[in-house]
């Protein structure tokens, strides 16, 4: 299983939106992490057929992306905004999906039923989408995506928007379902990725600035991400140093978490420390090196 992707560019209009674009992408779970407008989405929408490839090349399990109806065959997608009419219930929509998709009426019994039982909707069957939490539509989005037991699945922004116990039981849901499949997952949460994928590309300003594994990512991110604990008077002159990553307030003190070099002034302090980065802070940290901002 893999889908190739070499020197691909996209357009809206004359505006470029991606530059040439470079991936292999194999079984399993794999991210594509960056800002809101780093180009994700059309990306997801060029691999989903919804954007024509003009420039470049894409090839999903062998198949050329420019094939349609041979591409749409053996994959599913989950746009960021999936919806649906509000008064149909969940066995409506689905069954509604698999009916425009002219699946013949036993396998469509059968592949919602398996379907409503992998995203544990089967409860909710007869519910309304009007009726369900954010949380639940996602999995309907889900579920619709794997009605025809795709090859390959596109999902967008999946986790926006959900608060942190259903974002828990999303992640979950799909690291399941990319025992068997490609599951290619768009967000700009790093921990999205963290959780669930060893690979992952980062995509930013429409350019991929680093592919490779979650490990690697980490590794390179290493021995550039400190803690310092300071009186709350000297954060003003700790940014102007430093790229804060966070802060934790504690009395008179706050204990800055950032990414910074060691001849900078603040690395003489007694209360410094060398932390082991996380995804989310090495994921900063290759978009600074990016910008080129000296900190």
């Amino acid at each position: 299983m893999s889908i190739e992707i070499e020197k691909f560019n996209q357009y809206y209009g004359k505006k470029q939106i991606l530059h040439s674009i470079d991936l292999k992408i194999e079984k399993g779970m794999y991210g594509l992490l960056g800002r809101n407008g780093a180009g994700k989405s059309t990306l997801m929408k060029t691999l989903a057929t919804l954007l024509p490839c003009k420039e470049g090349e894409i090839v999903m399990e062998g198949i050329p992306v420019q094939h349609q109806k041979e591409i749409r065959s053996i994959i599913g997608y989950l746009p960021q905004d999936f919806s649906m009419y509000g008064n149909m219930s969940v066995y409506d929509v689905l069954d509604y999906l698999g009916i425009l998709s002219d699946m013949k009426t036993t396998v469509r019994k059968e592949r919602i039923k398996l379907v409503l039982e992998q995203v544990n909707l089967t409860v909710h069957k007869k519910t309304k989408v009007k009726a369900m939490s954010g949380g639940m539509r996602r999995r309907l989005g889900i579920a619709q995506a794997l009605l025809h037991d795709p090859k390959i699945l596109i999902v967008d922004e999946p986790t926006a928007g959900l608060d942190p116990e259903e974002r828990l039981r999303f992640r979950n849901l799909l690291a399941e379902i990319a025992d068997q499949r490609i599951v290619l997952l768009s967000t700009h949460i790093a921990g999205d990725i963290e959780a669930v994928a060893e690979n992952l590309a980062i995509l930013d300003q429409g350019k991929i600035i680093y592919s490779g594994t979650v490990a690697q990512l980490l590794h390179l991110a290493e021995g550039h991400v400190f803690t310092v604990r300071i009186p709350r008077t000297e954060l003003a002159a700790v940014k102007e140093q430093v790229q804060v990553i966070a802060l934790y307030q504690e009395g008179s003190h706050i204990d800055v978490r950032f990414i910074g070099k060691k001849m900078r002034k603040i690395m003489e302090h007694p209360l410094l420390l060398e932390a082991a980065p996380t995804l989310e802070d090495a994921y900063l940290y290759i978009l600074q090196q990016k910008a080129g901002v000296d900190r």
